[in-house]
């Protein structure tokens, strides 16, 4: 799950990059408005999130473009802002929750959690497909009742895989999804091709079939077809 940390407090977004970081989340930071406005025009996120008061703009502002461009990235508003004129304004631009500082990082976590949950797996905790069973709480994979052993890249690619299923992704959707701001590296293909090589032989060793189809010059579709 890929995650964009708008926040200008080093030592706060560093707290949150590693506790997040620390359940398979990858998190890019932006820590003022503009670069935060080039990162949003670059990628797609499962979750932004997103503080009211940033050096050279308002958060506000931010969470009106991403509506503006219709993009389907969750939001998490991040204020020291308490008042409830600033949650309803958050809310009613389309922000999904409003958490307001300090707080603790496993709150974080949860409402972020619940977000994607709510935007890609219909609020469930487990997603289920033909022969796996993928929790997104605990990030674990089962198969036919045996739990399947995946490194972290490759349990991230099938979550996007799943939560696509039956659609065309491309490679490059896959590139910013998993690395993020490390996309444009060398070898990055390379990476693509052995991350769906193993997971394909994973997903045959636990008695799945292929269930990662080639779309030639396009990328891969994720079907039990």
């Amino acid at each position: 799950m890929n995650l964009l940390i708008i926040e200008d407090e080093p030592d706060l977004f560093q707290s949150i990059s590693n506790y997040l970081g620390q359940s398979k989340f990858v998190c890019e930071v932006a820590s003022d408005f503009h670069s935060a406005e080039d990162k949003l025009e670059d990628a797609q996120y499962d979750c932004i999130i997103l503080d009211i008061n940033l050096p050279g703009g308002s958060g506000l502002d931010l969470l009106k473009k991403i509506k503006h461009s219709q993009k389907n990235d969750g939001v998490l508003i991040i204020s020291a802002k308490g008042s409830l004129t600033d949650k309803v304004k958050g809310l009613e631009l389309g922000a999904d929750d409003y958490l307001t500082k300090p707080f603790y990082l496993a709150e974080l976590s949860a409402r972020v959690n619940a977000i994607i949950r709510r935007r890609s797996f219909a609020g469930n905790n487990c997603l289920q497909f033909d022969k796996l069973s993928i929790n997104i709480l605990h990030k674990t994979v089962n198969a036919g009742g045996d739990d399947l052993d995946l490194t972290r890249k490759e349990y991230e690619l099938l979550v996007y895989f799943a939560s696509n299923k039956s659609k065309v992704v491309t490679k490059e959707s896959i590139l910013d999804h998993l690395w993020g701001d490390s996309a444009g590296m060398p070898d990055t293909y390379d990476l693509i091709y052995s991350h769906v090589r193993n997971l394909r032989k994973k997903l045959a060793e636990a008695g799945c079939p292929d269930y990662i189809k080639s779309v030639y010059g396009m990328g891969y579709k994720f079907s039990a077809a």
